[in-house]
Formats: structure tokens, sequence, C-alpha cells
């Protein structure tokens, strides 16, 4: 059993693919980015107060936060649609970065946690495909206003990396974490 410290679905769905029984505690944090704080640390903090946020529990604590980087700056979920088009904008004919902070608690009160970084190329995209990809409305609360397990995969020629960490979790490093 994992007690996962998240209202993800993907982050669910991901964990029980991979063969863990979850129990979801929904951890209401602050999200915002600290003035200065780097991606990493950003994604690193947001794990840890997540997981710390439903601690103590019998079984191992599993927070986690993901973020799209491009050029040094976050691009966190969409406010609307024209701020997802203006992100996939961005994104198009351009490699980025997906960081996933994770921080697993465990029941004796052991701390494990880490980074994993994922390099993703996006195709050229006109703006009608952009356009059409914001209407279907798969980017709405999905950081950097993508999800490469929906419709957007067929705009991701290429990554570098966990492809489960682009979803939401970096299962192989989360499992050598519960080791």
């Amino acid at each position: 059993m994992i007690v996962l410290a998240s209202a993800s679905p993907r982050r669910r769905e991901l964990l029980m693919g991979a063969g863990w029984q979850v129990e979801v505690r929904v951890a209401n944090v602050d999200e915002m980015q600290r003035a200065h704080e780097a991606p990493r640390e950003y994604v690193l903090r947001l794990a840890r107060t997540k997981a710390h946020a439903v601690a103590p529990a019998p079984h191992p604590i599993v927070g986690a936060d993901t973020a799209v980087v491009i050029d040094g700056a976050v691009l966190g979920k969409p406010g609307d649609d024209e701020d997802a088009r203006r992100m996939i904008e961005r994104l198009a004919g351009r490699e980025h970065e997906v960081l996933t902070g994770y921080c697993v608690i465990l029941p004796d009160g052991r701390e494990r946690e880490g980074v994993e970084a994922t390099r993703v190329w996006f195709s050229p995209l006109s703006s009608a495909e952009i356009a059409a990809y914001v209407a279907s409305g798969e980017p709405r609360d999905k950081a950097g206003a993508y999800a490469i397990q929906g419709q957007a995969a067929r705009f991701i020629p290429r990554i570098d990396g966990s492809y489960s960490n682009v979803v939401g979790l970096p299962l192989a490093a989360l499992h050598d974490a519960l080791r």
C-alpha cells in the first residue's frame, strides 16, 4: 500500500498500473513558485510539503510535483485556453524539460527524495493544430498545457528519460526509493 499525497488521477493510475495499492490523501498546499526559486528546488519543495501534509501513515507516503521547464521558466497549469495556447506555441518546434520532484516518507520516518528530469521534443505546429488541441480541452489542468499520454502524443517525436515522469511520476526512481 502507498499513500499518495495528490489528487492527480494520472499519478494514481500510474501507481496502480505498476501494481501498487493506493490510498489517496489530498494535500492542499500553496503551489506558488517562490521568487528566485530554481525549478528543481521548486518541485522538490512541493513534493516534500505534500508528503508532510498527510503524514503520518502506517504505509509509505508519496508526495510529488511535476513542472514543465523551458528557457529556465516553469510552465504551470494554464489559467485559461488563451494561456494554454501561449504555452503550446512556446513549446512547438522546441525541446524542453519535465521535472518531477518526489518525496517518500517511510513508516519509520525515514525520507527519500529526488528530482527526475526528462527531455521532451515537440514538433513544429501550425496555428490550426494548436487551436484544435486547445479546443479539445485536454490542456486544462496539465502542467505545460499538454498530456503526453493523450492527444499531444502525436506532437512529441522523441523523449530522453522516463516516460512516466512526463505523465507525472517517475516510477523506476520511485521504486528505488521505496526499496
